[in-house]
C-alpha cells in the first residue's frame, strides 16, 4: 500500500497540495481585504459628514462678516430701491446663518448635517449662542425699522461688538472639528497598519510553506522535462527560424519587384541594345504591348527616327563606369511628345559582359510648365513695353499740349493786351486833352492787366521759391498768388514745425501734382474754397488738397485717359509723376460735395534735410 500511495501521478499530488494551502492563504487575504474595506467605507462616510460640518462651520464666519458688511451698506444706502434690495439680501443671509447655526448642533437633513453628540463642542456652542443670539436680535431689530430710526446706531454697535467674539469662538469650534477629524484619520491609519502587517504575515507564510517548496518541486520537474526535450526543441526552433527567414525574404522580393514593376520607370538592356526587363509603368507610359519587346530599347522609347538614332548613340557611348544623366524628348506610339529625365547606369555581370540599367522620370508636365512660364514672361514683357510706349507717347503729347496751352495763353492774353496797348497808344490825340486823359487811364488799367498776365504765366512755369527754399515755401507762395489772381479762397496749413528739404526731383514732382490739383479745383470743379494741408510724420510727407467744388465720378479713374480740352490727361500725369518718385496718390470725390486729393511720399529720415524756416 505505501508503494501504491507513493506511485500517485505527479500532477495529482501537486494539485492537492497547492489547493489546500492556496485556499487557506486566499481566505486570510480575502478576510483582510473585507475588514479593510469596511473600515475605509465607514471612515469615508464619517469623513464626508465631518467635511460638510467643517465647511458649514467655516461658512458661518463668512456669513457673519457678510451680515455686518450688508448692515453697514444699508446704513449708507441713498435710495429707497437700494435700501429695499439690501434688506432682502440681509434677510436671506440671516436665514441661512440661523439655519446653519441650528443645524450644526441638532442636525439638518437638507444641509446633510448630522446631530452633534460631542459634549465639548456643545459646550463651545453654548458659549457662542449668547453672541449669536445678540447679533440675530440686532439684525432683526434693524430690519424691522427704518434707516432713520434712533436706535439704528445702537443695534449696529451691538452687532459689531458681538461679531469679534463670535468669530473667535467659531474659530475654536472649527479647530475642534478639525482635531476630531484628524483623530479619526489617525485611528484609521493605525488599523490599516495592523491589517497591512497581517496581510504581509500571510504572504510571508505562503512564501516559506507554499511557494518555496512548490518552486523547488516545479523546478525539478521542469529540469527533467527540459533534458528530455531540449534537443528536439532546439531543432524545431532552428527549422522555424529558417522558414521564417525564407518567407520574409520571399515577401521582400515580391514587394520590391512590385514596386519596381508598377511604381518606377525602369528598364535594363544588353550590350546590343535588346531588352532584358522593363517595368509595367514604363510600358504604360510609352503605350507599348508586351509582344513588341523584341525591338531594341531605342526603338521602344520613341517612334521618331531622328530620336531613335540619337538614343542609339547615347546608349552605345555609355559603356564606361560613369553614370550619365540627360533630359531627352521622345515620342510615344500614340504620337504624344514626352520628356524623360534619363539616368544610364553601366553594370558588370559575372560573364564580364556589360549591360546598362536605365532609370527614368517623366518630366513632361514640368517641361510644359516651363514653356508656359516662358511664354507668359515674354507676353508680360511685351505688354509692359507696349504700355511704356503708350505712356511715353501720352507724356510727349501732354507736353506738346502744355506748350500749346502756354502759347495760347500768351497769344490770347498777353499778345492781345499788347496789341490793344499799341493801338491805344497810337490813337492818343494830345490835342484832345479830355479823350487823351481817358485813353491814358484805360492804358494804365490795361498795363496792370498785362503785368498780372505776365506774372501768372511766369509763375506757372517755374517758381523760384521751389529751388531756393523748398516745397513748403513754394506751395505757400502758390496758394497766395493763385488766391490773388483768381479771387478764390485758397488757404495753406503747414503742420510741420520746421522747413524740411527733400530730393529736388521729388520736390518738383510733388509741387506740380499739387499745382495741378489746385488748378483742377479752380477750372473744372468751380470751387470757391480750397485748403492745402502739409504734414510730416515718421518719414512720410503728406499733402492734402480739399475743395468744396462740384466733384466728379471717380469711376473715370479706371478708364483710358483722353487728351481733350477738358483736361482729361491731368489726373493721368498726376499719377505718373507720383509713381515716378515712388509716392502714392489717393483721390476721393463725391458729386456735389467736393474732392479730396492726398499725396504721400515716404523718405528716409536720414535723407530729409532741415532747411531754413
Amino acid at each position: 500500500m505505501p508503494n501504491k500511495r507513493h506511485e500517485k501521478p505527479l500532477d495529482t499530488t501537486t494539485f492537492l497540495r497547492i489547493r489546500k494551502w492556496y485556499l487557506l492563504a486566499l481566505a486570510g487575504i480575502a478576510l483582510t481585504i473585507i475588514i479593510a474595506q469596511v473600515l475605509i467605507q465607514t471612515h469615508l462616510n464619517t469623513q464626508l459628514n465631518d467635511s460638510r460640518v467643517i465647511n458649514v462651520a467655516g461658512r458661518q464666519r463668512a456669513l457673519s462678516q457678510k451680515l455686518v458688511k450688508e448692515i453697514l451698506l444699508l446704513e449708507e444706502a441713498t435710495t429707497q430701491e437700494h435700501s429695499k434690495k439690501l434688506r432682502s439680501e440681509i434677510q436671506q443671509t440671516l436665514s441661512v446663518w440661523k439655519a446653519s447655526h441650528e443645524g450644526l448642533q441638532k442636525g439638518n437633513l437638507e444641509m446633510n448635517l448630522p446631530t452633534e453628540e460631542d459634549v465639548e463642542i456643545h459646550s463651545l456652542f453654548l458659549n457662542l449662542s449668547a453672541h449669536h443670539e445678540a447679533m440675530v436680535n440686532s439684525t432683526e431689530a434693524i430690519l424691522s425699522q427704518e434707516k432713520s430710526a434712533s436706535d439704528f446706531g445702537e443695534q449696529k454697535g451691538i452687532l459689531l461688538k458681538n461679531e469679534r467674539d463670535f468669530l473667535r469662538l467659531m474659530d475654536n469650534i472649527v479647530n475642534k472639528y478639525d482635531q476630531r477629524s484628524n483623530a479619526k484619520v489617525q485611528n484609521l491609519k493605525r488599523k490599516e497598519y495592523l491589517l497591512l502587517a497581517f496581510s504581509l504575515l500571510i504572504l510571508l507564510l505562503e512564501m516559506f510553506f507554499i511557494f518555496r517548496p512548490l518552486s523547488v518541486q516545479i523546478r525539478r520537474t521542469i529540469s527533467n522535462l527540459m533534458r528530455t526535450r531540449e534537443e528536439s526543441d532546439h531543432k524545431a526552433v532552428k527549422i522555424e527560424t529558417l522558414l521564417n527567414e525564407k518567407e520574409k525574404s520571399l515577401q521582400e522580393l515580391q514587394e520590391l519587384n512590385f514596386v519596381i514593376d508598377n511604381a518606377a520607370l525602369f528598364a535594363s538592356a544588353r550590350k546590343d541594345g535588346s531588352i532584358v526587363f522593363i517595368s509595367k509603368k514604363f510600358l504604360s507610359l510609352l503605350n507599348i504591348k508586351t509582344e513588341h519587346l523584341n525591338k531594341p530599347l531605342s526603338e521602344l522609347l520613341t517612334t521618331d527616327e531622328g530620336q531613335q538614332q540619337y538614343l542609339k548613340e547615347v546608349l552605345k557611348s555609355n559603356r564606361k563606369n560613369s553614370i550619365r544623366n540627360e533630359e531627352i524628348q521622345v515620342t510615344s506610339n500614340t504620337g504624344e511628345p514626352l520628356w524623360l529625365d534619363i539616368s544610364i547606369i553601366p553594370m558588370h555581370q559575372a560573364s564580364k559582359q556589360q549591360s546598362i540599367l536605365i532609370l527614368c522620370s517623366d518630366i513632361t508636365e514640368r517641361k510644359q510648365n516651363e514653356q508656359k512660364v516662358e511664354q507668359l514672361t515674354q507676353q508680360n514683357f511685351e505688354e509692359r513695353m507696349l504700355q511704356k510706349k503708350i505712356q511715353a507717347s501720352q507724356i510727349v503729347e501732354g507736353q506738346e499740349e502744355e506748350r500749346k496751352r502756354i502759347a495760347k495763353d500768351i497769344h490770347d492774353g498777353i499778345g492781345q493786351m499788347l496789341t490793344a496797348l499799341r493801338f491805344n497808344i497810337e490813337s492818343i490825340d494830345l490835342k484832345n486833352s479830355e479823350k487823351a486823359a481817358e485813353k491814358i487811364s484805360y492804358l494804365k488799367a490795361l498795363t496792370a492787366d498785362l503785368i498780372k498776365g505776365v506774372r501768372t504765366a511766369t509763375f506757372n512755369l517755374t517758381p523760384p521759391e521751389l529751388s531756393d527754399h523748398g516745397i513748403f515755401p513754394a506751395l505757400h507762395k502758390m496758394t497766395i498768388e493763385l488766391s490773388k489772381l483768381t479771387g478764390k479762397t485758397i488757404l495753406f496749413e503747414n503742420k510741420v514745425e520746421e522747413n524740411i528739404r527733400f530730393d529736388s526731383l521729388a520736390e518738383t514732382n510733388i509741387y506740380r501734382v499739387t499745382q495741378e490739383a489746385v488748378n483742377n479745383a479752380i477750372k473744372y470743379a468751380q470751387a470757391n474754397y480750397i485748403l492745402v494741408s502739409i504734414n510730416f510724420n515718421d518719414g512720410v510727407l503728406s499733402i492734402v488738397i480739399d475743395d468744396d467744388g462740384k466733384g466728379f465720378d471717380t469711376s473715370i479713374l479706371n478708364e483710358v485717359p483722353k487728351n481733350t480740352s477738358e483736361g482729361g490727361m491731368g489726373l493721368f500725369f498726376m499719377k505718373e509723376r507720383i509713381s515716378y518718385i515712388n509716392g502714392r496718390l489717393f483721390i476721393n470725390s463725391d458729386l456735389g460735395k467736393g474732392t479730396r486729393i492726398t499725396i504721400n511720399y515716404k523718405t528716409d529720415k536720414s535723407t530729409a534735410l532741415h532747411g531754413e524756416e
